[in-house]
């Protein structure tokens, strides 16, 4: 039996003009209402078919089907009561949403070559912010009302989404129509979050599609998928571009009522779910900044911060932004390196003190134990650096690498980026310190990089250290982590056989 989310989603094609005949193009919607019937979808599968080409997308209001090039016909692809059904479709208009767009600019910098969709992707990003609205009168069913929806407003970083959309848009639907993907809230922006990043995996042709937010009354529609890829520079993020919904009913309102649609108010927003220990895991990240160099570290106490050497071997002052509490401002604190791992240790290790405690500031509890498979989260400064504050992704603990008994490195599937070293790895069932991230994977022969294998160094490493380092005040508590064994860097040796570190 399909769920609420495959019934709510669709597979919209659009095909060119007869003469000469245009090359088809197709995307994920969302079927929005039944009465009438209304499908949402993003407006990038037109911009081939544009009148005016490209420069379209610089109007500031929304376009009107005569924008187009004339006789393109329109199709939506639905399930229907275990089949598939085609209904014919028209173009109301399509819409640019401004709330999305300024996000946008807030999150993603010029300077750091950002690009959304496949690797090759030759689509200038203008169309990014833009959405269809389509009027299927097959889709009419009396008494039919809105598919259920939230805000944006109402999500926080790390709670559970699941988006659903059709790989490859038409492309064999008996296979791929409507897919579902679990992921996370990984970051947010914008005004009422009118931008979110999730980690939930989706593929090319989900776009228009949905994300939906669980809730014990059943899913509710709170975003569109305007991205299924995100790359910064040559690094594929693995993350999802989401659009706020009711960011594009705001920026639609004119249309749809002069459609005579009405739209239903906001629903009241869902409680999110937090984690089991009642901890906040993002109050542990904090952005550490030496130099041009720039990474993640956690706070283990009110003046104590771990992060990786690599961070801070720049030798300059150190600056370090902790994640502000909710309706705080961020601060930004100067620390002095008190110890650092050499460049031969396998540990790749900094401990930071600052000249100043953050305030309200409560610690972690360390694990003292690893279960692989375990469910676990990754919170940093990865990719979108300060602009948004700390992002999640989510995953599991995929290995537990033990040398003599005694775990040395952790293995996760959650996506890591350049920027996340140094961050917490955190149980998401208890809520407790894993340890700390490491490192992703390069692999330099094909110039890719994979966020979902990386590596972690164990909190139960550095506890005892730490606990000695608090009793006596001195470094050389962790002069230890220089002189570890060869078993140790065999371990640790792996990792730069693949190449050089990447750029975390």
């Amino acid at each position: 039996m399909a769920s609420a989310e495959e019934r709510a989603c669709c597979v919209v094609s659009l095909h060119g003009p007869p003469d000469p005949p245009g090359q088809p193009r197709s995307c994920s919607g969302v079927t929005l209402s039944r009465q009438p019937g209304l499908v949402l979808c993003h407006a990038a599968i037109f911009a081939p078919f544009l009148r005016h080409g490209p420069d379209a997308w610089a109007a500031a209001r929304c376009l009107q089907p005569d924008a187009l090039q004339p006789g393109l016909r329109l199709l939506v692809l639905h399930p229907e009561a275990g089949s598939l059904h085609q209904q014919e479709a028209r173009l109301l208009a399509l819409v640019p949403c401004g709330p999305f767009q300024r996000a946008l600019a807030q999150a993603f910098g010029q300077a750091e070559q950002w690009r959304f969709g496949g690797e090759g992707a030759g689509d200038d990003g203008r169309a990014l912010h833009w959405f269809a609205w389509l009027r299927v009168p097959g889709l009419d069913t009396p008494g039919g009302g809105w598919t259920a929806w939230a805000s944006t407003g109402c999500l926080r970083k790390g709670e559970g989404l699941v988006a659903c959309g059709s790989p490859f848009g038409a492309l064999c639907p008996d296979l791929f129509l409507n897919t579902l993907s679990r992921g996370v809230v990984s970051n947010l922006a914008g005004e009422e979050n009118a931008l979110v990043l999730t980690d939930a995996r989706c593929l090319p042709g989900t776009e228009g599609g949905g994300a939906f937010q669980p809730s014990p009354t059943g899913p509710r529609l709170v975003a569109i998928i305007a991205a299924s890829f995100c790359w910064k520079g040559a690094e594929w993020v693995g993350l999802t571009l989401l659009c706020s919904l009711a960011a594009i009913l705001r920026s639609s309102a004119d249309l749809l009522a002069a459609a005579g649609v009405a739209v239903p108010p906001v629903p009241a927003g869902v409680a999110a779910i937090g984690a089991g220990s009642g901890q906040d895991p993002l109050r542990w990240a904090a952005l550490v900044e030496c130099g041009a160099t720039w990474g993640s570290g956690v706070l283990l106490g009110p003046r104590l911060l771990l992060t990786c050497r690599h961070v801070v071997e720049a030798g300059d002052t150190i600056h370090v932004m902790p994640a502000p509490a909710p309706g705080r401002a961020a601060t930004i604190l100067e620390g002095r390196v008190v110890f650092a791992t050499q460049e031969s240790s396998p540990f790749d290790v900094a401990v930071v003190e600052l000249e100043e405690s953050v305030m309200g500031f409560v610690p972690p509890c360390p694990a003292d134990s690893f279960r692989p498979g375990e469910e676990v989260m990754v919170v940093g400064f990865g990719a979108l650096g300060r602009a948004c504050g700390p992002s999640v992704t989510a995953g599991v603990l995929s290995a537990v690498v033990a040398v003599a008994g005694h775990p040395v490195m952790l293995q996760t599937t959650c996506a890591v980026h350049g920027g996340s070293s140094g961050g917490p790895l955190v149980s998401s069932r208890s809520g407790c310190l894993l340890g700390i991230v490491a490192s992703n994977t390069r692999d330099t022969s094909a110039g890719s990089t994979y966020p979902h294998l990386n590596f972690c160094i164990p909190v139960t490493v550095l506890q005892p250290l730490l606990t000695r380092y608090r009793r006596t005040g001195h470094p050389s508590a962790f002069a230890g982590l220089n002189r570890a064994g060869e078993g140790v860097r065999a371990v640790w040796r792996l990792q730069q056989h693949l190449g050089p570190p990447s750029k975390l």
